[in-house]
């Protein structure tokens, strides 16, 4: 018998991001292709023949969210599961550590990490356990080796255990200037990962990165996987591939090897940042500039103009929502801002009016920059 398990892992899904049911402006909404690509990573579960599914968590975007959203998200899960292919989800900080309207999510063959706990099962004549908790909002740095106790693993009990968690690592980067996360007290400690894993599944950190030693250089006793949000949610991730990972376990040592890991890229929107200059400005000098970067771009593009100087009065009115939408294709999503924190400060009450209406394609409540960081302790909560 081959005694190989494969799973296929992905998480930061992020459903329902951008995607209102009474929208106030008609525009092109980004919340489509999140649900797109996670249909296309659960379809590959079924193309690959996977052994199981683990979602590493926010399913959801927010914890607040009606049930149409949830029943809309947990339909392809549960497809997956009706075809015996069981699923796993780790409720994520955006889920406020449980998934809303858990009843809908009721099924044979779905388990939620509701709470610290292991699931068991057995594949290929391999028995697995996993190993999980939700997302732990304070201090899981301190509270972590309890938190891990209260799942029940135990050494010995399956051929390959796996770790199953939605925080934030030792030694995990994000952002262009590559941020590493260290001794925030929302950073779990690489010191207190156990030996007999054969893989950490993580989610919250939206870039994809697989560590496999500490801060010092170390080796990890485990390596820590984070498969990345399935798409780009802020301009921080603009740069990184999207995607899911499949891997492959088998038995052998203290808690089973992690044999080989895949990386699967899913087609992400392209994130682009303009700058014009527009000091002085009338209104066809800035629909000019606007119109040249709006062609330069990718006409799926997510493209922010970031606008240095003032214009005239009528420049901008150019900036505002109806005049980009004119220009810009129907399939792209614009976001016009100040280069500085003083640009586009008219004194004029009209002029503060055009303001408040410039066209963003940032959703109410969606993040303004990658995860949060915290000072003088840094941390994340993607």
């Amino acid at each position: 018998m081959h005694r190989v398990v494969r799973i296929l892992f992905l998480a930061d899904t992020h459903l329902g991001f951008d995607l209102p049911r009474r929208p106030r402006i008609d525009r092109r909404r980004r919340g489509h292709d999140f649900f797109a690509n996670y249909e296309r990573a659960l379809q590959a579960a079924r193309d690959l023949a996977v052994d199981a599914v683990v979602h590493g968590g926010d399913l959801f975007y927010r914890s607040r969210i009606p049930a149409s959203l949830v029943q809309q998200g947990m339909l392809p899960l549960k497809r997956l599961a009706d075809a015996g292919i069981p699923v796993y989800v780790v409720p994520g900080n955006h889920e406020r550590s449980a998934v809303p309207f858990p009843l809908l999510a009721q099924h044979p063959h779905i388990h939620l990490f509701d709470r610290p706990r292991t699931y068991t099962a057995e594949w290929n004549g391999v028995r697995v356990a996993l190993a999980g908790l939700p997302f732990h909002r304070d201090g899981v740095r301190t509270a972590f080796p309890a938190l891990l106790d209260q799942t029940g693993w135990e050494p010995g009990q399956a051929d390959v255990n796996l770790l199953c968690f939605h925080q934030c690592f030792e030694g995990a980067t994000v952002g262009p200037q590559n941020y590493t996360f260290r001794t925030a007290a929302d950073v779990v400690r690489a010191s207190d990962l156990p030996a007999a894993f054969a893989a950490v599944l993580a989610g919250h950190i939206h870039r994809h990165q697989v560590l496999t030693t500490d801060l010092r250089g170390r080796p990890l006793p485990a390596p820590v996987i984070y498969p990345g949000s399935i798409e780009r949610t802020a301009w921080a991730e603009r740069g990184e591939e999207k995607g899911y990972v499949v891997l492959e376990v088998t038995p052998g040592g203290p808690g089973g090897v992690l044999r080989h890991w895949t990386f699967h890229p899913l087609p992400a929107r392209p994130m682009v940042i303009e700058e014009i200059r527009a000091d002085g400005a009338d209104g066809p000098a800035v629909r000019r500039l606007l119109g040249d970067v709006i062609g330069r771009a990718a006409p799926d593009a997510v493209l922010q103009i970031r606008v240095h100087g003032e214009p005239r009065p009528d420049g901008l009115e150019a900036l505002r929502a109806a005049s980009v939408r004119a220009l810009a294709p129907a399939t792209m999503n614009v976001e016009v801002a100040p280069a500085s924190k003083g640009a586009l400060q008219a004194s004029s009450q009209r002029a503060h009016h055009v303001q408040r209406h410039l066209w963003t394609s940032r959703p109410r409540g969606a993040a303004r920059r990658g995860p949060r960081e915290r000072r003088p302790a840094p941390g994340s909560t993607a």
